[in-house]
């Protein structure tokens, strides 16, 4: 199975599940007759649902990294980065949270630890290289899955958010690649594609 067949379902779960939590809230206005009100909450709740799903990305990362860092595989020196990575997911955690419920959304609950690993195949990580591996898989497809949904949201200033996002998980995924010795890509315009 090649890279691209593990990244890019997760981008299209991303990009087909964000805009689906508009329907509800914008059918209701629309029902009350508040056309003005149905065009706002659409894409505020828009946003929300796209945000409601790029949280559930970074709950996965923080599991992975803890996954990771609970296996006893990590050396010193790779669970010392992995930690400060889980540290970075744990900040878009929070700004997302925060950035939901600021626009009037309920933020999507994290999942037991188990699930996670489950969900991960974590009792298939026998080595570094494994978690590594698992790592940078997870590292790309958030970077792609940011820059896919840049132009869906509706306010500009998330928009750039998800760019700064998408930015960290470039930098994770670059140094991870690097320090399983794979070359860096040698075409332009790499990610998001």
């Amino acid at each position: 199975m090649n890279e691209s067949n593990i990244v890019l379902p997760a981008r299209r779960r991303f990009l087909g599940t964000a805009g689906k939590a508009t329907l509800s809230a914008a059918a209701i206005a629309l029902l009350a007759g508040n056309e003005a009100l149905a065009q706002s909450m659409s894409g505020t709740m828009q946003d929300v649902g796209i945000l409601n799903v790029a949280l559930g990305l970074e709950h996965e990362a923080i599991n992975a990294y803890q996954l990771g860092a609970m296996s006893g595989l990590l050396q010193k020196q790779v669970l010392d980065v992995a930690v400060l990575f889980q540290s970075h997911h744990k900040g878009h955690r929070d700004a997302l949270i925060a950035t939901i419920r600021k626009l009037g959304g309920t933020p999507v609950a994290e999942k037991p630890l188990d699930d996670y690993a489950k969900a991960l195949k974590a009792d298939t990580l026998k080595s570094q290289t494994d978690i590594l591996e698992l790592a940078a898989r997870l590292e790309l497809g958030a970077t792609n899955a940011y820059l896919g949904v840049i132009p869906a949201f509706k306010d500009a200033g998330l928009a750039k958010i998800a760019g700064r996002l998408a930015a960290d998980e470039t930098m994770h995924w670059s140094i991870l690649s690097s320090a399983m010795g794979k070359p860096m890509p040698m075409a332009a315009l790499t990610f998001g594609a």
